[in-house]
């Protein structure tokens, strides 16, 4: 079985940073892309951010230049450094990977989310 578990989420000020991170852990093979999505009230749930196992970074328009996806790989770890926030980055943060487990089945692990929120 396959788990991954996000930390870091909470209230920050308009400008202020966070740092999110996603651990997998189980019976896993292979960790093939990672990557970060959020939904915000009464929007669909879009991509942030994602990273390849070799280290290639996509990221949506609305967050380049302030948001920073890295992995390290020893740790089954993704993170997401989110600065100069905006109270419309606040939304509730959703760690995505692409798995192969030891019972050779590769799919989609989605992390139980963590609530982001920008606020003065």
């Amino acid at each position: 079985q396959v788990q991954l578990v996000e930390s870091g989420g909470g209230l920050v000020q308009p400008g202020g940073s966070l740092r999110l991170s996603c651990a997998a852990s189980g019976s896993i093979v292979s960790i093939y892309a990672m990557g970060w999505y959020r939904q915000a009230p009464g929007k669909q749930r879009e991509l942030v951010a994602v990273i390849t196992s070799g280290g290639s970074t996509n990221y949506a328009d609305s967050v380049k230049g302030r948001f920073t996806i890295s992995r390290d790989n020893a740790k089954n770890t993704v993170y997401l450094q989110m600065n100069s926030l905006k109270p419309e980055d606040t939304a509730v943060y959703y760690c995505n990977a692409d798995i192969r487990g030891v019972n050779r089945v590769r799919g989609g692990y989605w992390g139980q989310g963590t609530q982001v929120t920008v606020s003065s």
